[in-house]
């Protein structure tokens, strides 16, 4: 492709700037000739703006075209009081520096980086319309080349006439992650896309733990469920590791505890008792003898019982009795140890949606069979809304645990995007150092492969799993202020993007990937739909 066929319609004069006078590895540096358009303020714009930096140029040369990026721009003091004078010497000068980002050969349609290849003395310097900025952005992505883009989600900073239209595999081939602090536009952002991700018919499953995004979407456009409300889960799906985030166990001695417990409850259900399972003054022999008993297949158990259940497990070896029969005793050592996780228990009981959820109800979805019908269904969206079960995060990192490894055992899948709002509240217990990012660690890694692909959001990155956070290869960063926030994301900027990411303004993104040629600092449009998200004043 020529210059004459990229500024096509135009006169290619109005946006001539002047000719190349050095060149350096590093950079090249150009003197203005037209000093009219670098002073007549009137054709000045969001896209064009040559009194400044980080606008781009497009240069004629030898090679083919170059497409730079101003970072520098001087001038001496006579040639911008007086440009007309007569007096004008050999020492004044408007010099601009450019950093050549890309090259497009004669043979070719679109941009590629520019590798050793670099700017010629007297090589003619041209501002870069938004049709030629938007072919390089075209030509910055890897991916999936027969492939539809999105709808345009955003615009490029100081280029308001440049719509970003990313293809979904460049954002969610690796993955992707938003990142900000809080009022930073985060949330805005997450809806802008999955906006265009559910509108153009392609899959999402959305984890909402708040129900920010409850009234988003039309019942039309996708599925929705609401946990405890109409939604249910069997509690015999729940593996124990499951149980142990979603009560947030401190210790493997209150996880031994609630399993030994949910065994006995499990026992009871078994022989059809609705009472829970007592041991003081039992036989041991007899006891174990009846444990033994459950297998596999008995998994149901009345969750209602469990602090009871618990209570009774404090018990200790037996005495002998006159008949050398050994039967529990009462401990009130291990009784005492165990008050902390029944008062957790209970607490998450006085939700009422809470047992509501644990059920088998029939006259309610069953969340794993919808999920799996999801799954295999194509253009078919499904909203979750665990909101009704609390905030709390041991019961929003077992949910999000339970559908990961629900997913990844699952096959024939039809792709689709996985979005997790606020996945920092599962990142770890309150209450012990356990992880709650195994089911999505699994997923990070092996769901690629199943056509898995997750959509984060969080505020910090650092409460981010770093195994988590390593499989991420694409993010978008809001502003982040704290230097341990910015150290966490600066091996994905250069300089000049970590200098900017205090200043981003609300709605302003640098957009970095693994599936792009370039950072792209854009400005996230604002959807339509209702968002649960505004901040009260005072």
């Amino acid at each position: 492709m020529t210059l004459e066929s990229l500024y096509e319609g135009l006169n290619i004069q109005d946006y001539y700037l002047g000719k190349v006078t050095q060149v350096y590895r590093s950079c090249s540096i150009a003197q203005i000739d037209n000093m009219a358009v670098m002073n007549d303020r009137s054709k000045f714009s969001s896209s064009f703006l040559p009194n400044t930096i980080n606008c781009f140029v497009v240069v004629d040369s030898t090679v083919g075209v170059f497409l730079g990026e101003l970072f520098e721009n001087k001038a001496s003091r006579k040639s911008i009081l007086d440009v007309t004078s007569e007096s004008w010497s050999t020492n004044d000068y408007h010099e601009i520096s450019i950093d050549t980002i890309a090259l497009m050969t004669p043979q070719s349609n679109k941009f590629e980086l520019a590798g050793f290849n670099t700017l010629g003395i007297t090589d003619k310097v041209y501002l870069a319309t938004d049709k030629v900025y938007q072919l390089f952005l075209q030509s910055l992505e890897f991916t999936g080349e027969n492939e539809e883009p999105l709808p345009a989600f955003a615009t490029y900073i100081n280029r308001a006439h440049a719509d970003v239209t990313l293809k979904p595999s460049t954002l969610f081939n690796r993955h992707l992650m938003c990142i900000g602090a809080t009022n930073s536009g985060k949330s805005t952002t997450a809806l802008a896309i999955l906006d265009k991700v559910v509108s153009s018919r392609r899959k999402a499953l959305i984890i909402d733990p708040t129900g920010e995004y409850k009234n988003a979407f039309s019942g039309e456009e996708i599925t929705k469920l609401t946990l405890g409300v109409d939604t249910t889960i069997s509690p015999g799906k729940i593996t124990m590791e499951q149980w142990e985030k979603l009560f947030e166990t401190e210790n493997s001695g209150q996880g031994a505890v609630l399993s030994e417990a949910i065994m006995s409850l499990r026992y009871m259900k078994k022989i059809g008792s609705s009472d829970f399972y007592t041991k003081i003054g039992e036989d041991i022999d007899k006891v174990q003898e009846n444990l033994a008993s459950v297998c596999k297949d008995d998994v149901d158990f009345n969750i209602d019982l469990l602090p009871e259940q618990i209570q009774a497990e404090a018990v200790c070896e037996p005495d002998r009795d006159d008949n050398y029969n050994f039967r529990f005793r009462y401990d009130a050592l291990k009784a005492n140890a165990n008050a902390s996780l029944i008062q957790k228990i209970q607490y998450q009981m006085t939700n009422t949606r809470f047992l509501k959820f644990f059920s088998n109800d029939p006259n309610m979805y069953n969340l794993l069979d919808v999920i799996d019908e999801f799954v295999h269904l194509p253009e078919e969206s499904l909203y979750i809304d665990t909101s009704s079960l609390g905030a709390s995060e041991g019961i929003g990192g077992m949910v999000i645990d339970l559908v990961s490894n629900y997913l990844m055992s699952r096959s024939d899948i039809q792709p689709f995007v996985f979005f997790i709002d606020e996945v920092h509240r599962y990142a770890k217990s309150r209450y012990s150092d356990k992880e709650f990012h195994g089911g999505l660690t699994l997923l990070a890694r092996e769901g690629r492969k199943k056509g898995i692909f997750l959509y984060l959001t969080t505020q910090n990155p650092k409460d981010v799993s770093s195994i988590l956070f390593g499989q991420v290869g694409t993010i978008l960063i809001h502003r982040l202020m704290l230097n341990d926030e910015i150290a966490a994301v600066a091996s994905h900027l250069d300089d000049y993007s970590i200098k900017h990411v205090r200043k981003l303004n609300q709605g302003e993104v640098i957009l970095t990937s693994v599936n792009l040629l370039h950072n792209m600092f854009i400005h996230v449009n604002k959807s339509e739909r209702t968002q649960y998200n505004e901040t009260p004043t005072l």
